[in-house]
């Protein structure tokens, strides 16, 4: 049956070219859409080059003080008061990487401005995270506590500035009028990994300003590593109770506040949550609303399509029924048919997106980032591809099952 089916989808497939390719467009168009930015999501939740520990690494993005009477309140990255006073007492963690915002500094070579986005690092920095090492290799704790002037370079860096990125440890790079020599060369993380990336890495005893004061508001951003994933929550609740026996630091605030999350958490609660909630429940909302606002235009698009489409074989449907053809039997037909042509566009949409992900990746257009299409991202399009085809068949088959054969044959003159 589903042969004869399938048969009778492609014959009306063939003589409704029109149809068939406004419908087609309609479909792989907005799949290939979806298909592109479930393969971004990925790529900024999933673990990945640098950050492979993302699953057992808790991320501190925000120091808050605040009076919730006054309704008063300060928030930003931590400082190093912060971090050397407190976050280095902690038991659970296996390593704290400090660092940094990326902050830009112009550099000139050969009469060439080069604007580079600096970080400025721990020792274990390196250990938190995986870079990977084209020639060289990072900076010790010891060169850093004698705050020798010292950097790691991006291989894209190492390109602009050298031409190369081979042969250039132990040659000079020249930034803000400052001298490095740099101690290595590493592959370039992705621009979207805000808590690693970086163009030009230097020790944080090299910062300039006075960036051992005593506030716990600064520039720097920390990741906690568990020593397993299973160790994860047991950090997250020792640092919790660590922030809870930090003294308010300034008369004007009654509460320090501040979360190790996970990555995507991180992000989601400045913006979206708050003490007692991590935002990932409405970032999650947010997100297959959109999913579902984005299909919902679309499959009303092509319900009219498929509506006119079938009304359009109402003499087929009259003489069907009247040799005893049910209802449900020419329904299951209908849907069979756009699920067919879902297919279809699916498979479109499938190609259009690996030439856009293509591109994307060719193109740089995310710095130092890589979309793939693995089976997750498949699978996810495969379900989108489903839910489109049975949301825009459904309705029109339930139409034309309660159709009549007078009237059907009615319509058909």
């Amino acid at each position: 049956m589903l042969s004869n089916y399938f048969k009778i989808a492609i014959a009306v497939l063939k003589r409704r070219k029109f149809f068939t390719f406004i419908s087609l467009f309609g479909i792989s168009f907005t799949l290939t859409i979806l298909i592109v930015i479930t393969s971004f999501i990925d790529h900024l939740v999933d673990p990945g080059y640098p950050d492979a520990n993302r699953n057992r690494s808790l991320y501190v993005q925000r120091m808050e003080s605040s009076d919730p009477k006054k309704g008063w309140s300060r928030s930003g990255p931590v400082s190093f008061h912060f971090y050397d006073k407190y976050v280095r007492s902690l038991k659970k963690p296996e390593l704290v990487s400090f660092q940094s915002m990326p902050s830009p500094t112009v550099t000139y070579i050969n009469n060439r401005k080069l604007s580079l986005d600096v970080k400025y690092v721990n020792a274990d920095f390196w250990n938190v995270y995986t870079f990977s090492f084209i020639e060289g290799k990072p900076f010790s704790a010891e060169q850093l506590a004698r705050s020798e002037k010292l950097a790691v370079i991006t291989d894209k860096t190492s390109m602009d500035y050298f031409g190369t990125t081979q042969g250039v440890v132990g040659k000079t790079i020249t930034t803000d009028n400052e001298d490095y020599t740099v101690a290595g060369v590493v592959k370039a993380g992705p621009i979207t990994d805000i808590p690693s990336y970086g163009e030009l890495y230097l020790p944080y005893t090299l910062m300039k300003g006075d960036f051992k004061g005593t506030t716990l508001n600064g520039s720097f951003l920390l990741t906690l590593l568990a020593r397993s994933e299973n160790e994860v929550d047991a950090v997250k609740e020792e640092y919790a109770a660590m922030v809870k026996r930090i003294p308010p630091q300034d008369k004007e605030y009654t509460k320090i506040s501040s979360e190790a999350d996970p990555f995507l958490a991180s992000f989601a609660r400045p913006i979206l949550g708050g003490d007692h909630s991590d935002g990932m429940t409405k970032l999650t909302g947010f997100v297959v609303a959109f999913f579902l606002l984005f299909l919902l235009l679309p499959t009303i698009n092509l319900v009219n399509i498929n509506v006119s489409r079938i009304m359009e074989r109402s003499s087929e449907i009259a003489v069907r029924k009247a040799f005893g053809a049910s209802s449900r039997i020419l329904a299951v037909q209908f849907i069979v048919e756009n699920l067919i042509l879902t297919f279809i566009g699916g498979v479109l949409g499938l190609l259009f997106s690996l030439l856009v992900i293509w591109v994307i990746n060719t193109t740089e257009l995310i710095p130092g980032g890589v979309l793939t299409m693995n089976y997750k991202v498949l699978g996810l399009s495969f379900v989108i591809c489903m839910i489109f085809g049975l949301l825009s068949g459904v309705y029109p088959a339930w139409r034309m099952s309660k159709l009549q054969v007078v009237r059907a044959l009615k319509m058909a003159q």
